[in-house]
């Protein structure tokens, strides 16, 4: 078929050279990225030596994942390989985003046994834009925290914000699908409003507790040296805390965020910030309010 022309190639012939099928062959050259060079007198497409380094080029970009249509772009000299390859690496960066995202929705389905409601909930929440994020956070905020009377700790709590970013990690994802699905509760923003504590003489009685290290940790420190809370010990640790402050506002403040959830609210917040999330501290506070309602029966 080609003996007049020793240095062309056959189809088969050009199949066998690269290792690619015939039929791929065939497709990627009615496509253009790999055109015949002649023609047989018998109208068989016929390649060259060029055509065999082509294909190789070819399989190349499209084993990257480049459209054959941006392969043949390279190919005719419309683009460069840079240009095209940096246009990819951004569509596969989004890919990589959506496929973490999809990775955190369904590792939570499986963890929750969740219904395909619930399912199809956690995907929305899971893929809002970051202004539809915004918007939960800021109603939230807005209802819980809005109406506070001290200007200067209304303002702190509405520059507060809660990020997600571009690239979060499947347990950033996961944290917030939980977290946005708790902002949307108005069962949950009502025990928050409730829990918000009433200023005090320019400070917030008892806020201190569900922000301050130094409490868990000394609270943490006498359970485990097996103080009651109702004992004297404990009343000795309570000096330490609370000095002269008025104990019955600090326990309704402490009451009223464990039945919140606030110390939940809290962990969840900074795992979505990416932060190291405290362990949780439940006991803790349930042990201080113990020894804040044994303080005030004597």
């Amino acid at each position: 078929m080609n003996d007049e022309r020793p240095d062309v190639l056959t189809i088969g012939q050009l199949a066998h050279r690269t290792g690619s099928p015939v039929r791929t062959l065939r497709f990627w050259s009615d496509e253009g990225a790999v055109p015949p060079v002649a023609r047989s007198a018998g109208g068989y497409r016929l390649y060259d030596a060029e055509s065999v380094a082509r294909v190789e080029l070819v399989r190349t970009l499209r084993e990257l994942g480049l459209g054959l249509d941006d392969v043949c772009r390279v190919l005719s000299g419309r683009t460069t390989v840079a240009e095209v390859a940096d246009a990819h690496v951004a569509a596969l960066d989004a890919q990589i985003r959506s496929l973490k995202v999809s990775r955190a929705v369904l590792s939570t389905v499986a963890k929750r046994g969740s219904n395909v409601e619930e399912t199809a909930l956690m995907n929305r929440l899971a893929r809002l834009s970051a202004a539809e994020r915004k918007q939960i956070i800021d109603v939230f905020r807005e209802e819980v925290f809005g109406g506070l009377d001290d200007p200067r700790l209304r303002d702190r709590m509405r520059t507060f914000s809660i990020e997600l970013p571009d690239d979060p990690t499947p347990e950033q994802v996961d944290a917030w699908i939980e977290l946005a699905e708790l902002l949307r509760d108005p069962v949950f923003r009502a025990r928050l409003r409730t829990w918000t504590p009433v200023p005090e003489q320019g400070r917030p009685a008892g806020a201190s507790i569900w922000w301050a290290r130094q409490i868990v940790q000394t609270v943490t420190e006498v359970r485990k040296g097996g103080v009651a809370p109702e004992g004297p010990a404990a009343a000795e640790v309570l000096s330490e805390l609370f000095g002269d402050a008025d104990r019955a506002a600090v326990l309704r403040s402490l009451e009223a965020g464990i039945e919140a959830g606030a110390d939940h609210y809290r962990r969840l917040v900074a795992r979505v910030r990416g932060q190291v999330s405290s362990p949780d501290t439940t006991k803790e506070l349930e042990w201080l309010a113990r020894a804040l309602r044994a303080a005030g029966q004597t």
